[in-house]
């Protein structure tokens, strides 16, 4: 998950990992090789492997994890200023789904390699993107559940929002602030209630 927000890149790494990105978009995670990313990059193959000990798996790993920190703090935007549960959820998830939908370096993947981003969003992806959205919003939900509590609810949170992504509905839009909050209304009601409970 790319989010366009980074801007021009200084750094060599991030120049590198930025030449990667160009790539797969060019061409496929699969068919991209390491003198691919070089030449993109304007650097040698010896600069990528010292900047990446392990080669195309450890690069790609880099890649993931900073479009990761790219993602949740553009949305951290989005969920600044919630005052309650309800609207931390509510923007999060809005907030979340519009993200993905307007990474275009994400639907370019999609598009030429969707089998190795699928499974980059679900199977082999899936559990350091819940620890991500847990370490981002476990903080902002702190206030309102107990720690076990708020685990499960983004873990739910982050496999629906992607689930929705991926297969799109006819009958709820997570990316429409009125749609989602409908939506998650039933689901939300148990832990807005224990929210209550536990801070009246």
């Amino acid at each position: 998950m790319g989010t366009g927000a980074r801007g021009t890149s200084t750094s060599l790494v991030d120049r590198v990992l930025d030449a990667a990105e160009t790539c797969c978009e060019k061409w496929g995670i699969t068919k991209v090789t390491v003198d691919d990313i070089a030449t993109e990059a304007g650097v040698s193959r010896a600069t990528i492997y010292r900047l990446f000990p392990g080669g195309k798996d450890v690069l790609f790993e880099a890649l993931r994890v900073r479009n990761l920190e790219d993602f949740f703090a553009v949305l951290r935007a989005d969920v600044e200023g919630a005052d309650s549960l309800e609207e931390v959820i509510a923007r999060t998830v809005v907030g979340a789904t519009r993200e993905l939908r307007a990474d275009d370096d994400l639907a370019a993947m999609l598009a030429s390699e969707p089998g190795a981003v699928v499974a980059d969003l679900t199977v082999e992806g899936l559990p350091r993107i819940i620890r991500f959205a847990t370490a981002f919003l476990t903080p902002l939900v702190d206030p309102y559940l107990d720690r076990a509590r708020s685990r499960v609810l983004i873990d739910v949170l982050s496999r629906l929002t992607i689930s929705y992504f991926l297969a799109p509905s006819d009958t709820v839009d997570l990316g429409d602030p009125a749609s989602a909050r409908a939506f998650l209304a039933p689901l939300l009601a148990p832990y807005l209630q224990s929210a209550q409970s536990e801070h009246p």
